[in-house]
């Protein structure tokens, strides 16, 4: 009984270090910036409020429409479905912002079918291979590019990081909170990916 305890003792604490290895290399990932000239930014949904966009989201999308403006894409893709609740897709919230800050609608794009993250890449592949699209960006919060970048990698598509400049989440609490909601997220993906 003494040795089956020890067994497990061990097992808890190398699981214990490993997901807060992995979580430190979330959190230097973040810091992480490979922008570049692309054919367009793919920037990933999250939650919309009524008709505007939540102030994390606003974040991705001012970071999108610098990108344009500074001509380091030419096309920008809005994804994310409609959340439970709500009346409008988070692609269209997006769309919206986006040409209410002086960006052309024929040089925006949306999906509105995705649910997560994961989907989000799914169905921006399919805009991607329409447009023959080359190369993208992949807009989102810094924290959560890690994860972002690996499912880009494993839907063969051809993106480079490029995340957003500002961030919600700046307090320790919220920081700690995201970094370990994503060390869990980004396990699970590594564990469940069929590559």
């Amino acid at each position: 009984m003494k040795k089956l305890k020890k067994i497990v003792f061990v097992i808890f604490t190398m699981i214990v270090i490993f997901y807060f290895i992995t979580a430190l290399q979330i959190y230097s990932y973040s810091k992480i910036d490979e922008t570049t000239r692309a054919d367009a930014a793919i920037i990933l949904g999250t939650a919309v409020w009524d008709n505007q966009p939540s102030p994390v989201f606003k974040e991705r999308i001012n970071h999108a429409i610098l990108l344009y403006k500074m001509d380091s894409v030419e096309y920008l893709i809005f994804t994310g479905g409609i959340g439970e609740g709500k009346k409008y897709s988070e692609a269209e919230i997006g769309k919206k912002y986006a040409i209410e800050n002086e960006i052309p609608e024929n040089k925006i794009f949306i999906e509105e079918k995705s649910t997560i993250t994961d989907e989000n890449l799914k169905y921006a592949k399919e805009i991607i291979e329409q447009n023959n699209f080359s190369k993208v960006l992949i807009v989102s919060d810094p924290l959560h590019m890690k994860r972002a970048m690996l499912m880009a990698k494993s839907h063969d598509i051809n993106a480079y990081s490029s995340p957003t400049k500002t961030s919600r989440y700046i307090s320790f609490k919220s920081k700690f909170g995201f970094v370990m909601r994503e060390t869990f997220f980004y396990i699970g993906y590594k564990i469940c990916s069929p590559a």
